[in-house]
């Protein structure tokens, strides 16, 4: 495979991207499952769908399109790391396949594999909800350390880290908003994981590589993940559990307005070591999202129930002591976790994105999700 596919549309996807590598993860105290070394982790395969390519020629110069050596897009990818092979399918059947060397040098085949000519990565490979715990910090900071390395090595232009809110952990009131400058507070493991990563990224910039952090909260739209399709049904039903008065804040990110800031990222001279918040323009209340989400399936013809009664604020309390409990002893569950964050504001200020990359929020969040609906009944998904 001659060239280096990498995100260049709304609608790039990859399933499975749990990059497992062979190193020990670093363990924060208290997280006695992180101990556990990756080599214990199975080898994944990483499947990829891109919308559009990029290739960069061995004079260094990068043509973005629709079709890129041979392979027309949209095109599927899969790493196949247990037999150390990398191909690549196109709608028509044509077919292109190359090997590497192993999973021992992973990062550096999958960043060095085929680039003749400056590259950015642009990093999104990570894992939200593990089976247990140490899994965490095998792919979020393992991995990325990983990749950063070999980013380095290869003398990648820049690499945009895509990160998260929970390093953030929470708003302490519904007004706050995360702006650019608070300190961490990482909410349980996950957040403790990508705060690890963005720190690797803070010392492979004091390393000389340019790299940026990009911090999404609550993504949604098209190639979402199978949860945001059991959130639509749940609103459905009326069954989505609306925790206290449900006025607590969430920013969400529609994907087109997440990929725009992305590449803003990527392109925006200067900014390197810097973190910037991607979302939709503002935050929304839960009592909002239910109320949107409902509107738009019931306008693409569902019979839309009524919202069942709201649960005490003492559920989602409950719900987040267990989920400390079952974490501490390595295991995850993620029923209890995501309700233990519902009745939480987590929000965020976009100003510095919008202030140093240009970036600017062209969906909000019926439109959006209104998109987000219609692509599961393309895909034939039951909602």
């Amino acid at each position: 495979m001659n060239s280096i596919y990498r995100l260049m549309g709304a609608a790039a996807v990859c399933v499975a991207a749990s990059l497992s590598f062979s190193a020990s993860a670093e363990t924060p105290a208290g997280d006695t499952a992180g101990a556990a070394t990756s080599s214990q982790a199975p080898i994944p395969t990483l499947h990829c769908e891109f919308k559009a390519m990029s290739a960069c020629a061995p004079d260094g110069d990068c043509k973005e399109g629709t079709e890129v050596s041979g392979i027309k897009v949209p095109v599927k990818v899969t790493v196949d790391f247990e037999n150390s092979v990398v191909s690549a399918v196109d709608e028509s059947g044509f077919a292109r396949t190359d090997k590497f060397d192993g999973v021992a040098e992973t990062a550096d085949q999958l960043v060095m594999h085929g680039i003749d000519g400056p590259c950015d990565v642009l990093h999104t490979a990570g894992l939200i909800h593990p089976r247990v715990v140490r899994d965490l910090y095998v792919t979020n900071v393992d991995g990325t350390r990983r990749l950063l390395d070999a980013a380095l090595r290869a003398g990648v232009r820049r690499v945009v880290h895509v990160s998260s809110n929970s390093p953030f952990g929470t708003n302490p009131i519904t007004t706050d908003r995360f702006r650019a400058d608070e300190p961490y507070h990482p909410y349980y493991a996950y957040g403790r994981s990508k705060m690890l990563a963005e720190l690797a990224v803070l010392d492979a910039v004091d390393g000389g590589l340019d790299a940026v952090i990009v911090r999404p909260p609550w993504f949604y739209g098209p190639h979402q993940p199978p949860r945001q399709t059991t959130f639509f049904r749940m609103v459905r039903t009326g069954r989505f559990p609306v925790i206290g008065d449900g006025e607590q804040r969430r920013s969400m990110v529609y994907v087109e307005n997440l990929v725009d800031g992305v590449l803003r990222a990527e392109h925006t001279p200067g900014v390197a070591g810097r973190g910037f918040w991607i979302a939709d323009e503002r935050a929304y209340s839960v009592n909002e999202i239910v109320a949107t989400v409902g509107r738009a399936l019931a306008d693409e013809g569902f019979a839309v129930d009524a919202p069942g009664r709201p649960m005490p604020s003492l559920v989602g309390r409950l719900a987040e002591r267990i989920d400390a409990l079952v974490q501490r002893s390595g295991r995850y569950q993620q029923q209890f976790h995501v309700l233990g964050e519902m009745d939480k504001t987590i929000a965020c200020d976009i100003s510095v994105a919008r202030a140093e990359l240009g970036y600017e929020p062209t969906v909000a969040l019926e439109a959006g999700m209104r998109q987000s609906i219609r692509w599961c009944l393309e895909q034939g998904l039951e909602l």
